[in-house]
């Protein structure tokens, strides 16, 4: 039994038939009828058992070689194919693409809570804002404690949310409780924690979850909030920011105003309003009282004040050292006043005769 002589033959033979294949097929069946494991190859090495053990070493040497010379033809075969069925591609009937297409496409639309989100970032990233993210599956500490919005506080009633099963997440125990972010506002927190010290400044925009769902109000709304901290800032900072954003969004007569309000983590807080821009803030439109407005010329648009002094001990800032000013806005709420939508839900029906209009 002559197994060199053999092998030498099956290469001769893997070259010819290999050299002939004309399709990826007729490729297939050579590798499997010369490599596979009942191949040819295979079949020669199962003689080795009847061989002296002094023959083996040089039986395996020219088997290897066999087989990867196989292997190479196979390779190459394989391009040889492909490059011709490119040259065949190329010499057939050509296309000329700079045609037009034969019929347009409708274009899609960029959903307006997108359009103003991206409007509402722009405009504070010219202002010299960065852009923060967070987690929407939260800390109560981040989402309360570090707000200054204790277990005991009535104003988590106002932000009643959906709870999550700490555990089934992954979180470890002792960490407290999770939720669904009631707002941004823990984004402000995990920025300041890991600027480690002022200046700050960043806008926080993200989906926000409470359980609300009425005319104004869903379960799952979209937020942008902003916090500024450095030393010396004060409330005219704040004033001055909130009306070159409110010129910049509806438009450059637009006035603003600031009332008193309460926010847990500003101190002291307030509602911003800008002129109606329906009625130019007159309140009466052809004649009539406007009913965007309600007759009062204003509108209301975010809550603002000055950072808590509590809420800069809580992420290590000195408050005798640093103040700042934080502000936030519903996305949907902006897009209401700015498009004229009268009904919240409509962001959400997936109704193209809404949506084709942005």
């Amino acid at each position: 039994m002559d197994l060199v002589r053999d092998l030498e033959a099956l290469a001769e033979g893997a070259r010819l038939s290999i050299a002939s294949a004309s399709d990826d097929r007729a490729l297939e069946e050579l590798r499997v009828r010369f490599l596979g494991k009942k191949g040819e190859i295979s079949a020669v090495l199962r003689g080795m058992g009847q061989l002296a053990a002094e023959e083996r070493p040089r039986v395996g040497e020219v088997a290897n070689r066999v087989r990867d010379e196989v292997e190479s033809l196979l390779v190459l075969a394989r391009q040889r194919i492909e490059d011709a069925r490119l040259e065949q591609e190329l010499r057939g009937s050509r296309i000329d693409v700079t045609l037009p297409g034969r019929r347009l496409l409708p274009r899609g639309h960029r959903h307006p809570v997108t359009r103003t989100t991206e409007e509402i970032v722009a405009i504070f990233a010219r202002l010299g804002y960065e852009v923060a993210s967070g987690p929407e599956i939260e800390l109560d500490w981040y989402n309360f404690e570090a707000l200054n919005i204790p277990a005991d506080h009535p104003a988590r009633d106002m932000q009643d949310t959906f709870y999550v099963d700490g555990a089934a997440i992954g979180r470890p125990e002792g960490e407290g409780a999770v939720l669904l972010r009631t707002h941004t506002s823990p984004i402000q927190i995990r920025a300041m924690k890991r600027a480690g010290s002022p200046p700050i400044r960043v806008v926080a925009p993200g989906r926000v979850y409470r359980s609300d769902y009425d005319q104004t109000h869903t379960p799952m709304f979209h937020q942008v909030e902003g916090i500024c901290v450095g030393p010396a800032i004060t409330f005219a900072d704040l004033k001055g920011t909130l009306a070159a954003f409110a010129r910049a969004f509806f438009g450059a007569g637009t006035r603003t105003r600031v009332r008193p309000s309460y926010f847990p983590f500003v101190e002291p807080g307030a509602e911003v309003d800008v002129s109606c821009s329906i009625c130019g803030g007159s309140g009466s439109r052809s004649g009539a009282r406007c009913g965007t407005c309600k007759g009062s010329g204003w509108l209301e648009v975010l809550g603002s004040g000055m950072v808590h002094p509590k809420v800069l001990e809580n992420v290590g800032f000195d408050p005798a050292a640093v103040t700042g000013f934080a502000f936030g806005m519903g996305v949907e709420r902006m897009a209401m006043l700015k498009y004229g939508i009268a009904d919240l839900r409509l962001f959400y029906e997936n109704d193209l005769r809404f949506l084709e209009q942005f």
